[in-house]
């Protein structure tokens, strides 16, 4: 019975924290740059291009190092 208390408790604290009302007037604040997941996408693509050029593959951006040592 106390196991089923704590994980009846528990359920309930996750779902305390899953949703969240965003006033109208602090949408603002969050469209702002800065929380984007990519704040700057144009310098991101050039990186992504300039990768690919310099090792004639595309793909494997999370991937640190090149096999020519650059980073």
């Amino acid at each position: 019975m106390r196991r089923f208390m704590c994980v009846l408790s528990f359920a309930f604290y996750l779902l305390l924290t899953a949703c969240s009302t965003v006033s109208p007037w602090e949408r603002g604040t969050l469209a702002k740059v800065e929380m984007s997941l990519e704040p700057f996408p144009l310098q991101n693509s050039f990186r992504t291009h300039q990768y690919g050029s310099r090792e004639a593959a595309s793909g494997g951006g999370a991937v640190g190092g090149g096999g020519c040592g650059c980073y």
